[in-house]
Order: structure tokens, then C-alpha cells, then sequence
């Protein structure tokens, strides 16, 4: 191998430098896969890039090879879609030298798969590369076409496994996430009284990787009555989900206090005012205070859809008048607390908006609030539980067809059993 360097003339350098530069062109049309690689030479000796070249060409496999001599005309390779299959890469680049070459391709590449190319006397060199990014390391002077085909696909296959593995710990981490999450957002309900009755659902939106920010809580005082809220902060991402558990357990804290009514929801907004990261962010939700036996309940309502009253063979939908969303305009909510009536053996259905804004046609219709009332209609005689499952199951299969829920969906269904 030597001897060929020695013996390549300034033609030979010129028109190979021409070949493999002319390679370039080629990279996209080659199919992605083990046998078929798109690899990048950043060498500023022509005779090496020469040598790489011819040993390519002896692997059998088919390659299309990019050559470059400089690291700044290697970033336009690195940083372009798709990125090169394999980085065949001298440390030694005249104006750039050792690990900050590869920290700087690594930097520009972070999932490039990086084969550092080295002198007979620079072991410990591409040791080093390979404990700071690179897959592998190869000696110049000892470049032959088994070794060189076989490091190069080893390396590009270690790489994808590697990205694979990481791929599949963040989808860990995402999945505790959202357990964490969900048990921030979705409490078990905190009652004693035998007689209540509380079903509650949740459905994320489609594509959502994250639990949204819809949020619920059921408790029970000592003094028998029982509250209620649900909410939807404005977004869908962690933070909105952050937000929500922190407004959830923020509710249950200023009910244990003996905080009601309105007053409750302004101490919501000033804990919204204090924990929000934008000053955009919003949450609408509604409150419920009842007490067994008694044939009303009391309801607070921010800028939230109405409800369901669901009971004695029918289902009506209620919409008492509500002010602002929590955090709109602060300070200026103008909310009120509406007595609503409750039958004996009437239940309330508290729901977020993804209930009924799904679309249902090719033309971009809604549901809307009237028709989830219908479809609600169509299940009145079942119980809570077969009441909540069947109407959610509606809402999903009238969107199916449209991509599927847009929003994410929660839902309680809070009453007695008959007295």
C-alpha cells in the first residue's frame, strides 16, 4: 500500500479527484441500506483519498463516494437531508486537527456514523475518537477491501441499533411521563359515601404523545357535600400538562380549606397568573358543590362548555350563564355561582371540549354541543357506566372516519343512587 502512494503520478491524482468529487452527485439516488451507501470522505491528502477510493471499489458493495478536503466544505454534506450513511474522516485536516475535527462533524451530525481514519502511530488517536463519538477506527496504511467494507457496514449497524435503543428509552421515559402525569391529572376520586356514584373517562387526541391538559377531581368534605371540577388548559404539551396537575391540586387544597363558590375559582386564576410561563395561557372549567338529598347543586362556570343532567329516562343539556376563561383577562372573569336543579337520581356529566368539537364530515362540521346532545339522547335509559362508554364511543366512531379525535376527552358522570 505504501508503494502505491509512492506511485501515483499528478494525472492520476487529478482525474480520480474528479471521479470521486463527481460522485457527489449520485448521493441521493442511492437506496438506503447496508448494501447500498452514500459515504462522505473528508481527506485533504488526494493520494489517500485515492487509496479509500480504489479499496471502495474492490468491497463489492455499491457506494456512492463524496469527497471533500476541508471541514467547512464537509458541512454542507453533513447538515444537508439525507445525511451520509458513514463519515470516513481524517483527523489531520492541515487547519484542523485531532478530536475537534470529530466533535465538529459530531456537532454538525449528531446521529452520523463516523469511521476516523488514522496513521500506523496514531492508535491511541482513534481509541480516543471512538470513546468521544466515533464508530470505529481504521489505519491508512493498512486499508484493505474485506476490512474496510466490513467496518464500514459493522459501523453503520451498531450506529442504527444505537439510535434504535435510544429511540426506544425515550419512549420509556415518555410512557412514565405520562403515567406521572396522568395520576397528577386523573386522581382517584376522594369519597366516602357509599350512595355516590362517579365514572370517569379520559381519551387522549389523536398524535398526542403527551397527556393534554384536561384535568379532574371528585372530592367529599366532612361535612358530606361533595365537589367537583374539570378543566382544559389551552395547549398540548407538557407544560399544559404541568399547569393542570398544579391547578388540580391547587382545587382540592382551597377545598379542604372551605374555600366555595367563585372565590374558589379566583384563587385558580391567581395560582394560574403565578405558575404560568406565558401570559397567553387559559384554563376553562366549571365547579360543582351538592350535598345528598338535597335537589339542586351549585355551579361555577369559566368560560367552560355546558353539561349533561342525565336521570329518569332523559337527558337535557344545561348551559347556566358563565364569565371568562381562568387567566383571560385576570381580574376580570365576572363570574357567578348558578343553582341548578337536580332531581333525585339525577347525575351531573361534566365533560371537556373534545367531546363535541370532533368533525364529522368531509366538510369540516362539528359535532357541537346540540349534537352530543342527541347522540346522549340515544343512551338515556343506561346506566352511568354504559351511559359515559356508549356516548364516548359514538363521539369516536363519528370522527373515525376524519382522523379521529382532535381533542383530548375527559368526562365524569357524578350523582346518587336513589334515595
Amino acid at each position: 500500500m505504501a508503494g502505491h502512494l509512492e506511485a501515483v503520478s499528478p494525472e492520476t491524482v487529478s482525474s480520480t479527484a474528479e471521479r470521486v468529487a463527481a460522485d457527489a452527485d449520485a448521493f441521493s439516488e442511492v437506496p438506503h441500506g447496508l448494501e447500498s451507501l452514500s459515504v462522505l470522505l473528508v481527506e485533504d491528502d488526494p493520494a489517500d483519498a485515492i487509496l479509500v477510493e480504489d479499496t471502495l471499489a474492490d468491497t463489492g458493495m455499491r457506494v456512492a463516494l463524496r469527497w471533500v478536503r476541508s471541514l467547512p466544505e464537509a458541512h454542507e454534506p453533513l447538515t444537508a437531508s439525507p445525511a451520509p450513511d458513514c463519515v470516513l474522516l481524517d483527523l489531520n485536516l492541515g487547519e484542523a486537527q485531532g478530536l475537534a475535527v470529530l466533535r465538529r462533524v459530531l456537532e454538525w451530525a449528531p446521529d452520523a456514523t463516523v469511521v476516523v481514519l488514522t496513521g500506523l502511530a496514531e492508535s491511541q488517536a482513534g481509541m480516543a475518537a471512538v470513546a468521544a463519538g466515533a464508530q470505529d477506527y481504521l489505519f491508512k496504511g493498512q486499508l484493505e477491501p474485506d476490512g474496510l467494507g466490513r467496518t464500514i457496514r459493522y459501523a453503520v449497524q451498531r450506529r442504527q441499533v444505537q439510535q434504535a435503543v435510544a429511540a426506544l428509552q425515550v419512549e420509556q421515559m415518555r410512557a412514565q411521563e405520562n403515567a406521572r402525569l396522568e395520576r397528577g391529572l386523573l386522581p382517584t376520586p376522594r369519597v366516602a359515601d357509599p350512595r355516590l356514584r362517579v365514572v370517569a373517562r379520559y381519551r387522549p387526541g389523536r398524535a398526542q404523545a403527551l397527556l393534554g391538559g384536561d384535568f379532574y377531581d371528585v372530592m367529599e368534605t366532612d361535612d358530606g357535600r361533595v365537589h367537583a371540577v374539570i378543566g382544559d388548559v389551552a395547549g398540548h404539551d407538557p407544560a399544559s400538562a404541568a399547569l393542570g396537575v398544579s391547578l388540580r391540586v391547587g382545587w382540592r387544597s382551597f377545598v379542604l380549606a372551605g374555600i366555595r363558590g367563585v372565590r374558589l375559582v379566583e384563587l385558580l386564576e391567581d395560582l394560574l397568573v403565578a405558575e404560568r410561563d406565558g401570559t397567553e395561557t387559559f384554563v376553562t372549567l366549571t365547579t360543582v358543590t351538592a350535598l345528598p338529598g338535597e335537589p339542586t347543586a351549585r355551579i361555577v362556570r369559566a368560560g367552560h362548555p355546558g353539561f349533561l343532567v342525565h336521570g329518569g329516562g332523559s337527558v337535557q343539556l344545561v348551559e347556566p350563564p358563565g364569565g371568562l376563561g381562568v387567566g383571560m383577562i385576570p381580574g376580570m372573569g365576572a363570574w357567578q355561582e348558578h343553582e341548578i336543579s337536580l332531581p333525585d337520581g339525577a347525575s351531573l356529566v361534566l365533560f371537556t371540549d373534545g367531546l363535541f368539537e370532533g368533525q364529522i364530515d368531509g366538510d369540516g362540521q362539528r359535532l357541537d354541543l346540540s349534537g352530543l346532545a342527541q347522540l346522549a339522547h340515544r343512551h338515556r335509559d343506561r346506566s352511568p357506566v354504559r351511559f359515559v362508554d356508549a356516548l364516548i364511543a359514538d363521539v369516536e366512531a363519528a370522527s373515525a372516519p376524519h382522523g379521529g379525535l382532535d381533542d383530548d376527552v375527559a368526562v365524569i358522570h357524578l350523582g346518587w343512587t336513589p334515595a
